[in-house]
């Protein structure tokens, strides 16, 4: 191996790492957060635009979708917009109602939250698949959050207030976030947080619609499972089984549905129609046996009508801004599936609005978006006509709801909720990563076993504490050469790697900071040391040089430049030579702004690990590296 590496470094003459010049510190500052809030470069269409009317109208558009497609709109797009918008408001108004029983709210303002969201998103959503709604988890965070203080019962109107001042605060943080380009800060919930969040709270949801399912008139107001097994076990005299039956045969029959629709795709309407369907036929049911009279509940009187203003419900005033917790939290974790700021700013306007019209959080739950999907929609009309359709059961269809029984409402929500309990991508994180499945499994007891904000603080947590690990303990390993090449892979992933004699090669993966610079000064120094025991072991050459390469550290910081000064002074004690490989534009600038250029010396710095391999090799075979003088040094780069 050493002809080899002779042989190259006396025919290639090295490149020199070269140093970007200096940028002034506004137009560095300028740049760094142009990437960080400005990575898609939206506004850069309005660059080429010669006029200035020209600009504003590309700024409309930018900013209210409907102006850009509406212009370009066809008779085409309408017909497929109106079967997919009647379709999800079959599955608007049944959802709207039981999300509004699971939110402790009034059933008649889960309609109102399925009318007036969807006309603000139309207009501002870039989304064409999106279907607006209400939903479950957002709508159990407001019935647990809240609940802790004002009981809707005691106090419906002062619950009301507040539920509205949290949608409006959870569109105001929402729009902000949009507006400010800081809409990255979802990005901090991992997907396997999610996956155990999401799949905690539809547990959670299907236990509390036990109340329901067996007729139950007095339930806790706590949501672990504990409690919430409790409070079934100790009624089990108070169970209805009318209310029973009734329930299990409908879960049943739209769990059926569901399983058809995903064993035959073009099935998706039945599943579609199948929660309208079972309101009607529980409605007719409860109609005709009086059921009512025998132990089942079911709504009651729902008065017609558009949605009431809202506005002087909000409650800035009140002791009990809650609100304002519930706002913060829900708009940090129902965004996991929106994507861009854009729509961060469509979202939250949709929540501002909707507050200030008697409706509650709303987004755009996976369910609904998939039917107005698969139903062939074309634009956000799907959703202009989903709420005229809501419009006019509001107008005319209220009172058609007054037999619905609440078992019903009850299965729909369950049926909806063991669809989020997605065990098979739990599975796949077992398979692939056992700390996401940890960190999976850890968001879920936490939700199943303490409550939904304890689930999700715990859910930011996890994904905080993963984040900094990563950071603050980077990995490093060592490189050999690939056999017959010039590549040096990780001898971990490369078994078959060759370690190069008197020449230790390492490398970092990740950005050299405050955070983890002690931790790699002192594991480099444990690699020497083990590089230098396992040499001594085998009583080959000692170990003469330590080449870091340095191609994934794209940055460092001050405390990461002390790191490599000790690092240096720790070789020089041991009379090694530091070699530094490939490192980054940010990285060399500011080790040539901190005079550690001149520290290690400019001859000790290499393109790539294979330079820096092939001088090591000559440097060992025509002079003692452990007496090595810059002007021999030098002169070997010169003759390189």
């Amino acid at each position: 191996m050493g002809t080899a590496f002779d042989d190259t470094s006396r025919s290639r003459q090295p490149h020199r790492v070269a140093i970007p010049p200096a940028k002034p510190f506004l137009q560095t500052l300028k740049s760094n957060l142009k990437e960080t809030l400005f990575p898609d470069d939206p506004f850069r269409e309005l660059k080429k635009q010669p006029s200035a009317s020209r600009k504003l109208l590309l700024g409309l558009q930018y900013f209210i979708p409907i102006l850009e497609w509406a212009p370009r709109y066809t008779f085409a797009f309408f017909r497929a917009d109106l079967v997919a918008g009647i379709t999800i408001a079959s599955l608007a108004v049944p959802q709207g109602i039981s999300y509004a029983q699971l939110a402790s709210l009034p059933p008649i303002v889960g309609l109102y939250s399925s009318f007036v969201p969807p006309l603000v998103y139309a207009m501002l959503g870039s989304s064409r698949d999106v279907a607006v709604g209400t939903v479950a988890v957002a709508s159990l965070l407001i019935s647990t959050m809240l609940g802790k203080e004002v009981s809707p019962v005691e106090n419906p109107k002062l619950y009301f207030q507040l539920a509205v001042t949290a949608t409006f605060f959870a569109g105001v943080f929402e729009a902000s976030l949009g507006f400010l380009r800081l809409g990255f800060i979802v990005d901090f919930l991992s997907h396997a947080t999610i996956v155990g969040f999401m799949s905690g709270a539809a547990t959670v949801v299907c236990l509390q619609q036990l109340k329901g399912i067996l007729g139950l008139v007095h339930f806790t107001h706590e949501t672990d499972i504990v409690s919430v097994m409790r409070s079934i076990f100790t009624q089990t005299h108070q169970w209805r089984w009318e209310s029973g039956i009734l329930g299990c045969c409908f879960l049943f029959f739209l769990l059926t549905t569901r399983y058809f629709s995903k064993r035959k795709s073009y099935f998706f309407w039945i599943n579609a129609m199948a929660p309208l369907t079972s309101v009607v036929l529980g409605s007719v049911l409860v109609y005709f046996t009086h059921a009512e009279k025998h132990g089942v509940q079911v709504i009651g009187n729902l008065k017609k009508g558009l949605n009431p203003l809202s506005i002087t419900d909000l409650a800035f005033g009140s002791p009990h801004l809650e609100g304002v917790a519930v706002g913060r939290s829900f708009a940090q974790y129902k965004n996991y599936h929106i994507d861009g700021n854009k729509e961060m700013i469509a979202f939250g306007t949709m929540n501002i609005v909707g507050s200030l019209t008697s409706c509650y959080l709303t987004s755009g739950p996976f369910s609904r978006t998939a039917v107005n999907y698969n139903a062939g929609c074309k634009t956000a009309v799907s959703n202009i006509v989903m709420a005229v359709a809501v419009m006019f059961t509001l107008l005319f269809l209220t009172p058609l709801f007054h037999y619905t029984p609440l078992v019903v409402l009850s299965s729909i929500i369950m049926a909806a909720m063991l669809g989020l309990i997605d065990y098979e991508a739990a599975f796949h994180l077992w398979k692939v990563d056992k700390y996401d499945f940890a960190v999976c499994l850890g968001a879920y007891v936490g939700v199943v076993f303490g409550s939904v904000e304890t689930g999700l603080v715990i859910a930011v947590a996890i994904s905080l504490v993963r984040m900094l690990l990563f950071l603050a303990r980077p990995k490093t390993g060592l490189l050999g050469n690939i056999p017959n090449s010039m590549i040096y892979r990780s001898m971990d992933q490369y078994p078959n790697a060759e370690s190069v004699p008197g020449v230790m090669i390492l490398q970092i993966d990740a950005p050299v900071y405050f955070a983890n610079a002690n931790y790699l000064r002192e594991r480099i120094s444990r690699w020497i040391d083990e590089e230098e025991d396992k040499l001594k072991s085998r009583g080959g050459s000692s170990l003469q040089f330590v080449i870091l390469d340095m191609t994934s550290i794209g940055n460092i910081d001050t405390s990461g430049i002390s790191m490599l000064e000790e690092v240096k002074k720790n070789t020089d004690r041991k009379e090694l030579k530091l070699v530094l490989a490939n490192p980054r534009s940010e990285v060399i600038k500011k080790l040539d702004k901190s005079q550690f250029i001149k520290t290690i010396g400019q001859e000790w710095i290499y393109l790539t690990v294979a330079e820096a391999v092939a001088a090591c090799n000559y440097m060992l075979h025509t002079c003692n590296p452990k007496h090595v003088t810059t002007a021999e040094a030098n002169g070997q780069d010169s003759n390189v």
